[in-house]
C-alpha cells in the first residue's frame, strides 16, 4: 500500500470541493481560502443551429458523432448574469445532496479546465458532503471521480466535522447556516454522530422568501441592475426614474427569479440586523435606521423591519437555530456534552447576517443546563464562515497523517466504489 503515500508530496496539489445549494467552492489543499466560487446554478439554453464553439460553454459532446449539441451551458457568475434568450437556470442541488449528475459534471469540467487549468488525473480530490447524504450518492461521486475524471485518489468527509478542524476542534456542536437549511450536527473526534443531525429549514433562502415579501408590498421595484439601461437620482422615497433594457426576447423567469434574489441577497447583507433579544418593536425603532439604495435608483432608510426580517431565523420555537443546537446536544450522551458545549461552532454564509452569533449565544445559553460551560467558535472573518467546511478540507487534505487516508485508483479498481463506504465514515 506504499504507492498511496506518494500523493501527499509537496510537487502535486490535492483539490478540495465544497458543494452548497448556494455554491461549489473550489481550489488547492493548504491555501487559505478556495481559488472560485462557482455559483450552483447552470444556465441551459437550446443550441444555436450553426455551432459556434464558443470559450464559455461546453457542447454536450456525448453523441458528437451522430449530430450537433442541444443544449448550450452557461456556468459561472459573468455568464449567468446576462440575460439570454430560452435560457432557463437549473440548480444540480436537492436537500443539500447531488441531484442531476449530468449538470454537476458540467460544472465539473468547468472547474478543471477554466478554474484549475490542469488535467484531473494530476490531483487527489477531496469532497465535502451533507451529514445525511445517501449511500448510493456517494458511491455515485466515487465511479464519476474515478471513471471520467481519473483522479489519482479520493475521498469524502462529512462538512460539519470539516467546519470543526477549520475552527481548530475535533469535537464541536456545528450550527451551519446556508442557503436551503440550518443544521446542527455534533462532531466528536472529527466523526459526525449522524443519529443526533438536527435540521430545520430555515435558511437564506427564505430569508429571501420573506425579504421580497415585505418590499413587493412596499411597493419596492426589484428590477435586477442586468435589466436596467439607465436611471436618474431621485429623492428618498420618490418613485425611481429609470429606463429598462431594451431585450428581443422575454427572459425567462427562473433567470428573473433568479437575479432579484441576487438584489434582495445584497439588499440582505447590507440592512438585516439580529436583535440581541427577541423581537421589540418598540427597542427597534430606538435602533438607527440604514439606509439602502436599489439598483432601479429608489432609495430609503430601513428601521425596524431590518429586525423584524432577520428574527425569522430564530422566533419559531421548534426550527430556531437556539432550538435545533440544544436540542442536537440533547440527543448525544450525557458524557460528551459538556465537550459539545464548550466548542459550539458557528459556520455558513447564512450566519453572517449581523448579530447572528451573539443571538444565537443567548438562545443556547438559556437552553443550556447552568453546570455546563458554553463555548461560541464564531470566526471573525466572512471568508473563514462562508468557508468553513472548504478551509477544514484544505487543511485535512495537507495533513502527513491524513495521507494514508485517500481512497488510491488501484484500490478502487481492486475494490470498486464500495470502497466509499468502508474508508469515508
Amino acid at each position: 500500500m506504499s504507492g498511496s503515500l506518494l500523493y501527499g508530496g509537496d510537487e502535486i496539489g490535492a483539490l478540495v470541493f465544497d458543494p452548497g445549494h448556494h455554491s461549489l467552492r473550489v481550489g488547492y489543499a493548504q491555501e487559505d481560502t478556495p481559488k472560485a466560487e462557482i455559483p450552483a446554478i447552470v444556465g441551459v439554453a437550446p443550441a444555436p443551429e450553426e455551432i459556434k464553439l464558443d470559450p464559455e460553454a461546453k457542447p454536450d459532446d456525448s453523441n458528437v458523432s451522430s449530430n450537433a449539441p442541444t443544449h448550450k451551458y452557461y456556468i459561472d457568475t459573468a455568464y449567468l448574469h446576462g440575460p439570454r434568450a430560452n435560457m432557463e437556470l437549473q440548480s444540480y442541488m436537492k436537500d443539500g445532496m447531488i441531484e442531476d449528475w449530468d449538470l454537476f459534471e458540467k460544472i465539473m469540467d468547468y472547474s478543471y479546465s477554466k478554474v484549475i487549468q490542469s488535467e484531473s488525473m494530476y490531483h487527489p480530490v477531496l469532497f465535502s458532503e451533507s451529514p445525511w447524504n445517501q449511500r448510493q450518492k456517494r458511491e455515485k461521486l466515487t465511479e464519476i471521480m474515478f471513471e471520467k475524471y481519473k483522479v489519482p485518489a479520493f475521498f469524502l468527509v462529512k462538512n460539519a466535522a470539516l467546519a470543526a478542524f477549520a475552527n481548530g476542534r475535533a469535537t464541536a456542536l456545528v450550527i451551519d447556516s446556508g442557503a436551503t437549511h440550518t443544521t446542527a450536527v455534533p462532531v466528536l473526534d472529527g466523526y459526525v454522530l449522524a443519529n443526533a443531525v438536527v435540521k430545520s429549514p430555515l435558511g437564506g433562502d427564505l430569508l429571501v422568501l420573506r425579504a421580497r415579501e415585505l418590499l413587493e408590498s412596499m411597493g419596492i421595484d426589484l428590477t435586477p441592475t442586468p435589466m436596467i439601461a439607465s436611471k436618474e437620482v431621485v429623492r428618498e422615497k420618490e418613485p425611481p426614474k429609470f429606463t429598462k433594457k431594451k431585450l428581443s426576447f422575454q427572459p425567462s423567469n427562473s433567470w428573473l427569479n433568479y437575479m432579484i434574489k441576487k438584489t434582495i441577497q445584497d439588499f440582505q447583507q447590507t440592512v438585516l440586523q439580529v436583535s440581541e433579544n427577541p423581537y421589540d418593536e418598540r427597542a427597534a425603532t430606538s435602533i438607527p435606521a440604514v439606509h439602502y439604495e436599489f439598483p432601479s435608483g429608489y432609495h430609503q432608510d430601513f428601521g425596524p423591519e431590518r429586525f423584524k426580517l432577520a428574527e425569522g431565523l430564530f422566533d419559531h420555537a421548534m426550527l430556531g437555530a437556539g432550538y435545533i443546537a440544544a436540542t442536537s446536544a440533547g440527543m448525544c450522551d450525557v458524557d460528551i456534552r459538556p465537550a459539545l458545549y464548550s466548542a459550539v461552532v458557528v459556520t455558513g454564509g447564512n450566519s453572517l447576517v449581523q448579530g447572528f452569533s451573539d443571538r444565537l449565544s443567548r438562545d443556547l445559553s438559556s437552553r443550556t443546563p447552568g453546570s455546563l460551560r458554553m463555548k461560541m467558535i464564531a470566526a471573525n472573518g466572512t471568508v473563514e464562515r462562508r468557508f468553513g467546511a472548504w478551509v477544514g478540507g484544505s487543511i485535512l487534505a495537507s495533513i502527513g497523517t491524513f495521507q494514508q487516508m485517500w481512497i488510491s485508483m488501484q484500490e478502487y479498481q481492486e475494490c470498486g466504489k464500495s470502497q466509499v463506504d468502508r474508508k469515508c465514515p
